[in-house]
């Protein structure tokens, strides 16, 4: 398969996947999840990767789900939209390899819940984090009404849901949303670091790792993201629609 979005390189054992759609600020559109699917599925066939490095092309990791796309899904597209995007991100997350992302920007909405897909996340000083889709009307599709409660407490995570706002990077690592914040000329080299240390030590032992933590951590998330993909698509055909309209039209919305 041809990519068009999505860019692969791999050295030392460590892959570095880059989001490359900066004409739209890397938005996930459906062409996005057709090749990270396909990307995972060849995943198995390439042996000796050990670490993987997720990052955006430009100024942007990723500035959200495309709403031009969404904006005239019906409710019930919209909830399929909801659970291929938590599913690939489950995918993503269940790699046996640790995963860093290397947040170099923008990383709102659906790059948010990229994000915290990962295992680790490193900020550019430039990135910026936030849920806003309250301000369209809408509420996370992409499983980050549960992942961020998990990351950054529930207060924090109301405080980003319910007000839409956007946060700093040093904000971000002062919730525990990443772990690191360096200069943007160090992001990647940080985050080659990073994977490299991590490749250097016991193969199996980080694989169990990385798989005991996250079962202890996915305590009653499957019943959380259906929850949420049922009520993400009863926004759609009412004030979600006007939302993304008012959003695409440059206006205020009319609630």
């Amino acid at each position: 398969m041809e990519y068009e979005i999505l860019k692969c390189n791999v050295r030392d054992g460590i892959a570095c996947l880059t989001i490359s759609r900066p004409q739209a600020l890397n938005a996930l559109n459906q062409r996005f999840f057709i090749e990270m699917n396909h990307w995972l599925d060849q995943m198995p066939a390439q042996k000796g990767i050990r670490a993987l490095i997720l990052t955006g092309d430009g100024k942007a990791f990723v500035a959200g789900a495309d709403i031009a796309q969404m904006k005239d899904m019906s409710p019930k597209q919209a909830q399929d939209f909801s659970r291929v995007g938590q599913e690939t991100f489950a995918r993503l997350e269940d790699l046996e390899m640790p995963v860093i992302a290397a947040v170099n920007g923008y990383a709102l909405g659906g790059g948010c819940e990229l994000a915290m897909a990962c295992d680790i996340r490193l900020a550019s000083t430039f990135a910026k984090f936030g849920q806003p889709e309250v301000n369209l009307g809408l509420i996370p599709g992409f499983a980050g009404t549960q992942r961020l409660p998990r990351l950054v407490g529930t207060g924090n995570a109301l405080v980003l849901l319910l007000s839409g706002e956007t946060i700093a990077a040093e904000e971000a690592l002062r919730v525990g949303l990443v772990q690191k914040v360096v200069a943007p000329e160090q992001l990647m080299p940080e985050s080659q670091a990073l994977a490299a240390k991590i490749c250097s030590k016991g193969p199996r032992a980080v694989r169990l790792v990385k798989r005991l933590v996250r079962a202890g951590w996915h305590a009653d998330f499957g019943h959380g993201c259906e929850r949420e993909r049922e009520e993400f698509s009863t926004l759609f055909g009412n004030e979600g629609t006007e939302g993304m309209t008012a959003f695409l039209e440059k206006r205020p919305p009319k609630w």
